[in-house]
């Protein structure tokens, strides 16, 4: 029986697998699911979006219940958002005490909520009437936090727009503006008692739009380039503005003395579409910002200031909000449009599962001229619409797992991945089509665990939005202990006579993998 067959070094492969596939896990990325609109899917649906992107994280700008509800038992860790109207209410302990037994302690630990955002952008809002609200509203969340014995799990921050800064060039000049250091100094003293991350809201996309002419793309949208700048004070180099962002917040900090705290970059994104006037916005930059950022989440590096804790990110926004006010580009941030398809198409990144398997993942944009958008949430197969394979090919290849032996199916499934990839790159067909006939060409015990799915199964199988969670579906079914196929990994590893390491030294890298 023929199946389908890359050439790959069988040595090259086990190392692959070891050092790449099983590494000890892979960076969190985190996104932001705002819900200004009127037409998005609802939040159970909205999981499996979050999980086709790789997001570990979640941070909402509410305490939506059935947002928070929709989350648990998933994993993914949830930062809840107290709006900026509650603040005042909160500066009475018994208040912030209810709201937390509310919408904290009734959902966990069902729901991995692990931060309370209070207020957003407080400090720098038109309305400055929040502003003193704030720290007492922080002191008394996480003093409910602490009566709750939630405190030791769940952290109170606040997110920042980067305008609190009087100085952000060079990175190590900056400073926080004049007007708001009293208050950031209560703000930074709860961060250090407290140990929580300080949030800013950074977005090179603003930079940009408001100076085209004299900020160079290169720098913004994260692309290999020599217009890069040293900082003469600290003689760190930045090629990308992000950094730099994130580095004078840093620098700010240290002029407080807060040297320890870790900068969380809570919002960073670029939107995909907007008004004639608005510099860059257009869906190849978001994707390219977007893309490139999700690249250098995966490289788990910090900024050159602070390089050792990775950096922490979370992309705006999940969604497209059809009824955010202000110019066009504000309603075209999203990821996804809110029929659950991508905005755009996305690299290939690595996915830590729960058991600590790293899995590749991308997800794409279906082809908008020859495609309706798919069905990504059926919630009852269509008569009309079976599940089932087209008709058995004629020619090759063949997808089977019965002719190697189970250490061998994750290279297969590798290999049926990479046709996917092949199939979406050079077909005009839409992604159900091409599932359709992937599924056609199976054999053996993939072909008996298709058929066994039954017709509702199968439709769902053939109508996901992601080519990625097809493959996850293969995943979980065939290679479904991977304690098992580690170990197994790692004694072929050590057994191999081609290596010039000696037997203690592949030992000390394996530590160091594990």
């Amino acid at each position: 029986m023929n199946s389908m067959r890359l050439q790959y070094s069988p040595v090259l492969l086990v190392v692959l697998f070891i050092f790449g596939f099983l590494s000890p896990g892979v960076a969190s990325l985190g996104v932001n699911y705002g819900q200004i609109a009127d037409n998005l899917p609802p939040p159970e649906n909205v999981v499996p979006l979050v999980q086709s992107i790789g997001a570990t994280k979640v941070k909402i700008f509410d305490a939506n219940p059935q947002v928070i509800g929709a989350f648990a038992n998933t994993g993914i860790e949830l930062t809840i958002g107290l709006r900026n109207e509650l603040l005042s209410d909160m500066q009475n302990p018994d208040n912030a005490l209810m709201w937390v037994t509310v919408n904290i302690q009734a959902y966990s630990p069902a729901t991995k909520i692990i931060g309370v955002a209070v207020g957003n952008e407080v400090l720098t809002l038109v309305d400055t009437s929040f502003r003193n609200c704030l720290v007492p509203a922080m002191h008394n969340i996480f003093g409910a936090l602490v009566k709750l014995g939630l405190d030791r799990q769940i952290f109170v921050t606040t997110p920042h727009a980067i305008n609190i800064l009087a100085l952000s060039y060079p990175p190590s000049s900056g400073c926080f503006r004049q007007d708001l250091i009293e208050i950031i100094t209560g703000i930074v003293s709860f961060h250090n008692q407290t140990g929580s991350p300080f949030f800013i809201n950074a977005y090179p996309y603003f930079v940009y739009k408001d100076n085209p002419t004299e900020i160079d793309l290169d720098l913004v949208l994260f692309r290999p380039n020599d217009k890069g700048f040293f900082d003469q004070s600290t003689n760190l180099y930045y090629d990308n503005m992000l950094y730099a962002q994130v580095d004078a917040v840093y620098s700010a900090l240290a002029s407080l003395g807060a040297m320890e705290l870790l900068v969380h970059v809570s919002e960073t994104g670029w939107p995909s579409s907007g008004d004639e006037n608005e510099a860059g916005t257009t869906l190849e930059n978001a994707k390219e910002y977007n893309g490139n950022l999700m690249k250098l989440v995966d490289e788990r590096k910090g900024t050159p200031m602070r390089p050792n804790p990775e950096l922490n990110v979370y992309i705006f926004a999940l969604f497209n909000e059809d009824l955010k006010a202000g110019k066009n580009s504000e309603r075209n941030f999203g990821l996804f449009k809110p029929d659950g398809t991508p905005a755009y198409s996305l690299p290939l990144r690595p996915i830590a599962e729960d058991n600590g398997i790293t899995i590749l993942q991308t997800y794409e944009s279906p082809d908008e001229t020859t495609s309706t958008a798919p069905a990504p949430f059926v919630e009852e197969p269509p008569d009309h619409v079976p599940g089932r394979p087209l008709a058995k090919p004629t020619n090759g290849p063949w997808f089977t797992l019965d002719d190697t032996s189970p250490s061998s199916w994750r290279t297969r499934v590798s290999e049926m991945s990479a046709w996917l990839d092949l199939q979406l790159a050079k077909s005009e067909q839409n992604l159900e089509s091409i599932l359709r006939e992937f599924v056609s060409r199976f054999t053996g015990s993939l072909r008996d665990w298709y058929q066994a799915l039954g017709e509702y199964r199968q439709l769902q199988f053939v109508r996901v939005p992601l080519a990625s969670q097809a493959m996850g579906y293969i995943f979980r079914e065939f290679l479904g202990d991977p304690d098992h196929i580690y170990k197994q990994a790692r004694q072929e590893f050590f057994d191999m006579h081609c290596c010039s390491l000696k037997r203690k030294d592949i030992m000390f890298h394996y530590k160091r993998m594990s």
